[in-house]
């Protein structure tokens, strides 16, 4: 199962609308997981064996952003595929071997 999502917090009182302090916190939550992850400008994947395991990671990053405001926004979307394993990088090898295939057409 693989897990996009994005947190933060809102109603912070800070004037230049940063939340590096807050994503961090709940980024060091999915790194001490020990389940695959990547982290990019916009959004944290995880990839977990199942929804109890990835959906636990991502209530416990959201608990964690929940000190730095007065309500906190996530938005998450699913992959879910029973059976498969590895397709945080998975799908994006397909993708390039697509890309590398139509390119040379």
């Amino acid at each position: 199962m693989l897990i996009a999502f994005s947190v933060a917090p809102s109603g912070t009182g800070d004037t230049d609308g940063s939340v590096h302090d807050a994503v961090a916190a709940a980024v060091r939550v999915v790194r001490e997981s020990g389940l695959s992850h990547r982290t990019t400008s916009m959004f944290t994947e995880i990839e977990g064996p199942d929804w109890d395991t990835v959906m636990d990671v991502v209530k416990r990053a959201t608990e964690a952003v929940m000190p730095f405001g007065s309500r906190v926004s996530l938005v998450l979307k699913a992959d879910i595929r029973p059976g498969y394993t590895g397709e945080l990088d998975g799908k994006l090898d397909r993708l390039e071997r697509a890309i590398d295939a139509a390119d040379t057409e």
